[in-house]
């Protein structure tokens, strides 16, 4: 499974049509995490004074329709994350079917996000 990071309305948005994160428009694909560490390194980082419920998709990439790519990060490398990881970036719209569950991040005590819970 890879992981991508996505605020609940977000993911509820158009369930009908396939899904599309902002840096689609951006960054030309859509961000993803190859494993939960790496997910909250990046949750820390870039959603740290996120507000509404966040939620990782957890997508399997042999059932993701447009093409995923394995490459080095575009923005800074979240801290602990060893240089040579690589995440996978999705080039297109994700087709739902793709996304096998979601789970809701949760924050300890100090603020950061610390850990996942299932969601249904």
């Amino acid at each position: 499974m890879i992981l991508h990071l996505a605020p609940l309305d977000d993911w509820l948005r158009d369930p009908g049509r396939p899904y599309s994160a902002g840096s689609l428009l951006t960054d030309g694909f859509i961000h993803c995490s190859p494993d939960e560490a790496t997910t909250l390194a990046v949750a820390n980082l870039f959603f740290a004074t996120a507000s509404d419920p966040l939620m990782a998709l957890l997508i399997d990439p042999d059932e993701v329709e447009p093409m995923v790519r394995w490459e080095a990060p575009t923005g800074p490398r979240p801290p602990g994350v060893a240089p040579e990881v690589l995440f996978p970036h999705i080039y297109g719209r994700l087709n739902r079917s793709a996304v096998k569950g979601l789970a809701k991040l949760e924050r300890g005590p100090d603020g950061r996000w610390t850990r996942f819970e299932p969601w249904s």
